[in-house]
C-alpha cells in the first residue's frame, strides 16, 4: 500500500511519532508525508495563534524522526501542502490515509472528492491519541504552553 499522513508536525511529539509508525509499518510501496506551508500551518491556528516551528525546521525534524523509525527501508516522500486536503483528495497513487482520531471524520470528505474525480477512496487507518501522564492526549499546544514534554511528561 502506498500510505499517506500529513500535519503541521510542530513541535513533534509521541503522538505524531504513532502516526509515522503506522504509516511505515503499512507502507510496503512508499509513504507520503504531506507538511503544512508556514502560511497554512498559522491560518490553521486562529484565532488561537501559537508558535510553529518554520516549514524547513519541521521538514528537518520529519525527516530524521522517519529516519529513525523506518526498520523497513520505505520510500519516503515529504511534500509541502497549503489547504485543508493537500494532495490526498487528488493523488491517485494513494491507498490509504493515516489519521489521528481528531481528523478521522476528514477521511470521508477526501474520499467525496476523490470519488468525484472517479478515483478509488482511500482506507482510513486509525491511531489512537498518544497520553501523557495526567490521561489527557499529547498535542503540540500543550508543549509549546509549557505543560507537558513530547513524551507527556508534565512539567508544571
Amino acid at each position: 500500500m502506498r500510505i499517506a499522513v500529513a500535519g503541521t508536525f510542530g513541535p513533534l511529539h509521541d503522538g505524531h511519532r504513532a502516526l509515522f509508525q503506522a504509516a511505515l509499518e503499512r507502507g510496503d510501496e512508499g509513504v507520503v508525508v504531506g507538511l503544512s506551508s508556514d502560511e497554512f500551518a498559522t491560518e490553521t491556528r486562529r484565532p488561537d495563534p501559537r508558535p510553529i516551528p518554520p516549514y524547513e525546521e519541521r521538514k528537518r525534524q520529519v525527516k530524521a524522526t522517519l529516519d529513525a523509525l523506518d526498520e523497513w527501508d520505505r520510500a519516503v516522500e515529504i511534500r509541502k501542502f497549503t489547504d485543508e486536503h493537500g494532495f490526498a483528495d487528488d493523488d491517485p497513487s494513494l491507498d490509504a490515509l493515516v489519521v489521528s482520531p481528531e481528523t478521522d471524520e476528514e477521511v470521508a470528505a477526501i474520499n467525496h472528492q476523490r470519488t468525484n474525480h472517479g478515483m478509488n477512496p482511500l482506507t482510513p487507518i486509525v491511531v489512537p491519541y498518544a497520553h501523557a501522564e495526567d490521561g489527557e492526549p499529547i498535542s503540540s499546544t500543550r508543549i509549546v504552553n509549557g505543560e507537558i514534554d513530547e513524551h507527556g511528561t508534565l512539567l508544571e
